[in-house]
């Protein structure tokens, strides 16, 4: 119980935090931010890490010179394409053994070949999509990597989607994140910008289920 308040606390007083780390941990908050960034696309046990918000509040620091703007966006660009390549090979060594039970608790093969038949509609552009998608994000690579799409093809939509995305969100919070209005109400802009990212995700599963 309390590891979740922590959480919740991290995400609603997410700016608070980063200036916390910037003040104690220096020049060493890049390196911090860059494994929270690979961890959270690159592991499929760390879906629940900021991803969108922690972009956003970093380019908001990033304007008033708390930190380089240039190196946050080269370095957690190469953390997120890191991380998702990292993530497709663990779906390519372990996914198939995951799946592998047909009357696995968690895992059925139904998932697997529901994910393909996604993958055949939409093409590559599920990677690119994905990314600005919370915990869709952190799974779409590992599917990517258990027999949906070829190395070829998944590392010019992850190259192309992880650009987009550190550049979308740490671009924003670097014009944006300073205004009176964002400032002033920085905790409601973090939770608008979560709600925004789950959005999409929620109204798939539901449109899932009433299919289904």
């Amino acid at each position: 119980m309390d590891l979740l308040l922590t959480f919740i606390d991290i995400f609603i007083h997410l700016d608070r935090h980063l200036i916390w780390l910037i003040q104690h941990f220096g020049v060493w908050v890049y390196l911090i931010v860059f494994m929270i960034v690979f961890c959270e696309t690159g592991l499929v046990v760390t879906p629940f890490l900021p991803g969108d918000s922690l972009l956003f509040g970093l380019g908001a620091l990033a304007a008033i010179g708390d930190l380089n703007v240039a190196w946050l966006f080269v370095l957690l660009s190469g953390a997120a394409i890191a991380g998702d390549t990292v993530n497709y090979y663990i779906g390519k060594y372990v996914g198939p053994k995951v799946f592998h039970q047909e009357t696995s608790r968690f895992f059925k093969r139904e998932y697997l070949e529901r994910t393909h038949r996604f993958y055949e509609k939409y093409g590559g552009k599920t990677i690119v999509i994905a990314r600005f998608v919370p915990i869709i994000r952190t799974f779409a690579p590992f599917v990517a990597g258990i027999g949906a799409m070829t190395y070829a093809k998944f590392i010019i939509y992850n190259v192309l989607g992880g650009i987009a995305w550190v550049a979308i969100f740490i671009l924003g919070g670097y014009y944006f994140g300073n205004l009176p209005f964002v400032k002033s109400n920085f905790t409601m802009v973090i939770m608008a910008i979560i709600i925004i990212s789950v959005m999409p995700g929620v109204i798939e599963y539901f449109r899932q289920r009433r299919a289904s």
